[in-house]
């Protein structure tokens, strides 16, 4: 254990106002979702499936070593562990829950909805309940984007549940999320005052398109390109109208990376000078309706050898208004509150670490 480790683990369990967007919870087996499943689907389920290309990961994906549980369980299931290494050790007053259930690589649609509305049955129950008694996790509701109207519906089936702040699907889709089809999902968002949030997974698995032109050869590649599928979906998100039709609408980009967000701007601020003709709905720029409708988590936080360079991304990209902290626990490349950013002014910090986020989820 190096000597950082060390200091923080001496520390009280103190709240620090922190809230984490982005901690991944586990069922404990694949028959805990199957029990909240009815045939035929409880038949077919064998588990959720892996959110990357590769049957052989690299050496220390996708967890912590450190994080698998004492009874040997899942990374992620046990709420008592998750308790000791995350939210007592940083001081954390409230985790985002995001369940990876790969739903959305199924081609049944009906298969798909029946996985989402099993793991919302199972969080529901366990990590938003029975494992809940200080309501420090708040949890995330799961939809198979590839039938929009039964997501609307599971939306709908959990929208006034106290725990549940967001909902959530994976990035992988077979068309950009700004496009029509997709609206009974932000329509129902909307109306009960639910960001949507997009997280890795299921890109180029199942019925879903490749974000990059061709499967990549190696993990690394795959990794770094997390951020491609992000900005389709972004721009698609702006270009096609969404925040004009669902003025009250928040989108959440979760894990797809920070530094890419300004320069992708400049270049669709600058296109749309030449080319608003096409986008006649548009009231103003692109990057206007960011503040009023985005939200980024921090993890993974591109960081250059120079912090200054790093700061410099963090203006540009008004980080203090849309940026939210997220360790992305307990994947193998969690970030550690006190080691994520460099030193950040204090009003910067505060919005980052707390405000944005409890504004969001109205915490």
């Amino acid at each position: 254990m190096d000597k950082q480790l060390e200091k923080e683990k001496v520390r009280s369990k103190v709240k620090t106002g922190i809230v984490d967007c982005d901690v991944h919870i586990s069922p404990r087996n694949k028959d805990e979702i199957r029990s909240y499943m009815k045939p035929p689907w409880s038949y077919r389920y064998s588990g959720g499936g892996r959110g990357g290309l590769f049957g052989t990961p690299a050496p220390s994906h996708p967890m912590r070593l450190d994080a698998i549980p004492p009874n040997g369980g899942p990374t992620g299931s046990d709420p008592d562990f998750l308790r000791e290494q995350l939210i007592d050790l940083y001081g954390i007053d409230y985790a985002i829950l995001l369940p990876r259930s790969f739903c959305n690589l199924q081609p049944d649609p009906d298969f798909a909805t029946a996985i989402a509305a099993a793991y919302n049955d199972w969080i529901a129950d366990t990590w938003l309940s029975k494992y809940n008694h200080d309501g420090v996790f708040k949890g995330s509701i799961t939809i198979a984007h590839n039938d929009p109207f039964a997501a609307a519906k599971e939306i709908e089936r959990w929208a006034g549940h106290p725990h549940f702040v967001q909902v959530m699907t994976d990035s992988g889709a077979r068309a950009p999320f700004g496009q029509r089809q997709y609206y009974p999902i932000y329509e129902a968002c909307e109306k009960h005052g639910l960001p949507f949030a997009l997280h890795p997974g299921t890109d180029g698995m199942g019925i879903n398109i490749q974000s990059s032109p061709g499967y990549p050869t190696h993990y690394i590649e795959w990794h770094t390109s997390h951020s491609l599928t992000f900005q389709a979906h972004l721009i698609s998100y702006l270009t096609e109208g969404v925040f004009e039709r669902f003025p009250n609408l928040k989108i959440v980009l979760v894990e797809g990376g920070v530094a890419w967000l300004p320069t992708m701007l400049w270049r669709l601020d600058q296109e749309f000078k030449a080319l608003r003709y096409e986008v006649p709905w548009l009231t103003k720029k692109p990057s206007e309706y960011l503040r009023d409708h985005v939200r980024i988590t921090s993890q993974p936080l591109e960081r250059p050898d120079n912090d200054e360079h790093l700061m410099q991304v963090l203006e540009m990209m008004d980080a203090e208004h849309i940026l939210m902290f997220s360790s992305d626990y307990p994947h193998w490349d969690f970030d550690s509150p006190t080691r994520a950013f460099p030193k950040l002014p204090d009003a910067m910090r505060q919005r980052i670490f707390s405000q944005n986020a409890l504004d969001l989820y109205k915490l």
